[in-house]
């Protein structure tokens, strides 16, 4: 664990991009992201790790942003939903409506994309223990495990 005591200016890589933040020592990766740098894709939820709405992926594992201090991902990279503008998750869950009010979709759509790049064989049990990490209130969540499968096919088939 990194150790500083006063406002300290540090660079993050988030989305491929090096950005310049000073922050405090207890400042969390979630405040960084919607505050200091306008990211409001990452969402705040519950705030003490339970809900997964501010799910980023350090150097590609999803974390909860809530509960990590952003001193120590300073040497890691981050990538926040808009990190995944465009790719075959993101369409996936559009084209198999995998979203209702939008609000947990970021966090989903993070532990997704990490679960089809590194499990591409992944059945119904894998996809609903990556899954269970996050709350969604609005859905069955059978949208949300059809647009995983929908990526899962799709990354197969390329």
């Amino acid at each position: 664990m990194k150790e500083f005591r006063s406002e300290k200016p540090i660079d993050l890589s988030i989305n491929g991009e090096i950005r310049s933040v000073l922050v405090r020592p207890g400042d969390t990766l979630l405040k960084v992201l919607r505050q200091n740098l306008g990211m409001t894709g990452t969402k705040l939820g519950c705030e003490n790790g339970d809900c997964g709405a501010c799910t980023v992926q350090r150097d590609g594992i999803p974390i909860k942003s809530c509960c990590t201090l952003v001193a120590d991902v300073s040497d890691s990279e981050i990538t926040t939903i808009e990190g995944l503008r465009g790719t075959p998750i993101q369409d996936a869950f559009v084209n198999e409506y995998g979203f209702q009010c939008g609000f947990c979709t970021p966090g989903l759509m993070m532990n997704a994309e990490a679960l089809v790049r590194t499990v591409p064989d992944a059945d119904n049990e894998i996809i609903r223990e990556w899954l269970e990490s996050n709350i969604c209130r609005c859905t069955g969540y059978e949208t949300i495990e059809l647009s995983v499968k929908r990526a899962l096919a799709e990354g197969q088939e390329n």
